[in-house]
C-alpha cells in the first residue's frame, strides 16, 4: 500500500483505440474505417524500452511490471491490482500524451505501443526516472497502490470512474459454447480426383507451382526492412526455413520460425495444429538448433457457430498434444475470434511461432545446396507417405484439396530433430531443407536455385513423390563418404534414408521435369522483378 504506479515508454495516442474489440469483430462491406484501431509501432522505441527495462531489473527498485497490450492501461492496471488483491488510484491527466484533447476514456483504452506500467518500491522513484530519462523515454508517476479493492480514476483532481477490480480481473464469466459433435462444413466440398490431378503434364505443373505466391521469391516484402541493424542477423528472412540471430555475448544463436498450414487445418484442425507445431521446430532443427518453445496466435471464425468451436477445440488439443510430445511449451499467445466477412468464417488459422537455441552460431546448417558433386537424400519417417490432401498442387491444379492427408508421428519428428543436431555437430551435412508446400520437387528446386547449382534426380520419382506432401520429411545434401555415418545415426529408428539426386550442371532435372537453371531462377524471382519494376 502506498507504492507508486509509474508509466514508462512512449506517449499515449489515439492509435489502437478499441483494437482488442476490433480483433473480435466481424466485417462486411458497410464496415466503417478501422484505421484508428490499428496500433502504430516503432521498433526503435521498443528496443529502447526493452533495454531500459533490463537495466531496471538489475536493481532492486520495483515490485512488478506489466506490458500495456490489449485494452492498454485498463488491462495492465486491473490485472496488476487484481493479482495482488489490492486497489489502485490513477491520475489520468498525468499520463504522457502525444495528442491534444484526449479524454480519460481514450487514455484507458488506447493500445499505443511501447508502453509499460510499473509498480515501484516507495522511495525509488528518482532512480527509476533517471534510468528512463537516460534512454530518452517518458516516465511519469501516475498513481499509487491502495487497499480499497477498487480502481479509482481521477481527471484533474475530479474522480471520473470507480469500479471494483476483482469482478473484471479475476471473476470474468466463463462461456461454454456448444461444440459440434459431427461437423458438416466439408460435406459440400467434392473429394479430390487424384487420377485427374496425376494425368496433368508434369512439366507444366512444375512451372506453375514455381511461380505461385507460396513458392516464389518474396524479397519484395522482406527487403523493405533492414535486417542488418547491430549486425546480429546470421540467417535473414527469405533464406528458406528458420531465421537465425546471434547472441554476441556467448556465441550462441536464436533460431525462429513461423508456420500455419491453413488448408490442412480446414480439413483436419487437430492434425493441422500438430503439424504447425512440428513444422516450426523442424525448421529450427534444420539450422542445427534445439527447439525450446512456441507462442500461438489462434484466429478463428464465430464461436457462436458450433462447428467453429469444434475447430477451435480440436486445434487447441492438437497444439497441446504436439507440445507435450516435442517438449516445446507454449509460453505465450493470443486468440482472435469472430473473424468473418459477410457472415463467412475464415479457415481455422492457428499460427505457430517457434524459437530455439543454437549452441554455436558459427555452425549454422544452410538450406542452400551449392556444391556440385554432393548427393541429395530424402530423410523421412517411414510412415510419411506423400499425399495430396490440403496440398499446394491440389489448391492450384486439382478440382479440390479435400483428400486424405498424411498424419504426423510425433516421436519420429522428435527423433529427426536429434539426428539433425548430431549430424550437424559432426559435420556430416552440407545442407538441409524441409519438404513442405509443393512437395519434394519444389523443395529441391528452391534449394538449388538459391545455391545456384543444377541437379539431376534419380528417375523413379512419380507425380505423387514429386508434388505430394507429408510431415517429417527433409532433403539433406552431403558427400558420398558421409552417407554411412548418417545411416549409423538412424539405427533402430523409424526413419529412412533414400537417395534422390546429385548436384551439378546448369539445369534442374527432377523426375521427368527438365528446365535450365537460368530459366528456373527467372521463374522463381520474376514476381519480385515485376513488382519492383511497377514501383
Amino acid at each position: 500500500i502506498g507504492n507508486p504506479v509509474i508509466y514508462v515508454g512512449s506517449k499515449t495516442g489515439r492509435d489502437g483505440l478499441g483494437g482488442a474489440v476490433m480483433s473480435s469483430d466481424s466485417f462486411n462491406e458497410d464496415s466503417k474505417s478501422l484505421r484508428p484501431t490499428v496500433q502504430v509501432g516503432d521498433p526503435f522505441t521498443e528496443k529502447l524500452l526493452l533495454e531500459a527495462c533490463l537495466e531496471l531489473f538489475k536493481q532492486d527498485l520495483i515490485v512488478g511490471i506489466q506490458d500495456m497490450g490489449a485494452a492498454g492501461l485498463t488491462s495492465s492496471s486491473f490485472e496488476m491490482a487484481g493479482r495482488s488483491g489490492s486497489g489502485m488510484v490513477m491520475h489520468l491527466d498525468k499520463v504522457p500524451m502525444r495528442e491534444s484533447g484526449m479524454t480519460p476514456y481514450e487514455l484507458m483504452l488506447s493500445e499505443s505501443q511501447e508502453r509499460m506500467l510499473i509498480c515501484a518500491k516507495k522511495g525509488c522513484e528518482a532512480k527509476i526516472i533517471e534510468i528512463f530519462k537516460k534512454w530518452e523515454l517518458d516516465c511519469a508517476i501516475i498513481g499509487e497502490v491502495t487497499n480499497s479493492g477498487k480502481m479509482e480514476l481521477f481527471w484533474h483532481k475530479q474522480k471520473c470512474a470507480e469500479i471494483p477490480i476483482a469482478p473484471l480481473s479475476e471473476k470474468a464469466p466463463i462461456l461454454k459454447r456448444p461444440v459440434s459433435e459431427n461437423p458438416t462444413y466439408l460435406d459440400s466440398i467434392a473429394f479430390l480426383e487424384k487420377e485427374k490431378l496425376e494425368s496433368q503434364n508434369v512439366q507444366e505443373v512444375f512451372e506453375a507451382l514455381l511461380n505461385t505466391p507460396e513458392i516464389c521469391d518474396k524479397a519484395w516484402v522482406y527487403t523493405q526492412y533492414d535486417s542488418s541493424v547491430q549486425t546480429n542477423t546470421i540467417i535473414p528472412s527469405g533464406a528458406g526455413g528458420a531465421s537465425v540471430m546471434r547472441v554476441k555475448e556467448n556465441g550462441k544463436g536464436l533460431g525462429m520460425s513461423v508456420a500455419c498450414p491453413s488448408r490442412l487445418c480446414y480439413l483436419n484442425p487437430k492434425e493441422g495444429a500438430k503439424q504447425a507445431v512440428a513444422k516450426v521446430g523442424r525448421d529450427i532443427a534444420l539450422r542445427g538448433g534445439r527447439p525450446l518453445s512456441i507462442t500461438d496466435c489462434l484466429n478463428f471464425g464465430s464461436p457462436e457457430n458450433p462447428e467453429v468451436m469444434w475447430q477451435f477445440k480440436e486445434s487447441c488439443e492438437g497444439i497441446k498434444e504436439a507440445c507435450k510430445a516435442l517438449n516445446t511449451p507454449v509460453v505465450s499467445g493470443n486468440v482472435s475470434l469472430y473473424n468473418q466477412t459477410n457472415g463467412k468464417d475464415i479457415y481455422p488459422t492457428p499460427s505457430i511461432a517457434g524459437v530455439g537455441v543454437l549452441d554455436n552460431v558459427n555452425n549454422v546448417l544452410q538450406s542452400h545446396f551449392k556444391e556440385a558433386g554432393l548427393e541429395v537424400y530424402r530423410l523421412a519417417s517411414k510412415d510419411s507417405k506423400p499425399k495430396f490432401g490440403a496440398s499446394l498442387v491440389a489448391k492450384y491444379l486439382g478440382n479440390s484439396f479435400k483428400s486424405e492427408v498424411s498424419a504426423i508421428h510425433l516421436q519420429d519428428e522428435l527423433f529427426l530433430w536429434s539426428v539433425l543436431n548430431a549430424a550437424n555437430e559432426r559435420g556430416i551435412l552440407k545442407g538441409a531443407v524441409d519438404i513442405y508446400q509443393g512437395g519434394l520437387a519444389m523443395a529441391l528446386t528452391k534449394a538449388c536455385v538459391r545455391g545456384n547449382v543444377g541437379v539431376k534426380s534419380v528417375e523413379n520419382l512419380d507425380f505423387t513423390m514429386l508434388f505430394g506432401e507429408a510431415p517429417t520429411q527433409i532433403l539433406v545434401a552431403l558427400e558420398s563418404q558421409n552417407v554411412s555415418a548418417l545411416e549409423a545415426l538412424l539405427e533402430n529408428s523409424n526413419l529412412s534414408l533414400t537417395k534422390v539426386a546429385t548436384l551439378g550442371g546448369d539445369s534442374i532435372q527432377i523426375g521427368t521435369v527438365s528446365i535450365s537453371l537460368k530459366e528456373a531462377k527467372a521463374t522463381f524471382y520474376q514476381r519480385f522483378d515485376a513488382i519492383m519494376e511497377s514501383i
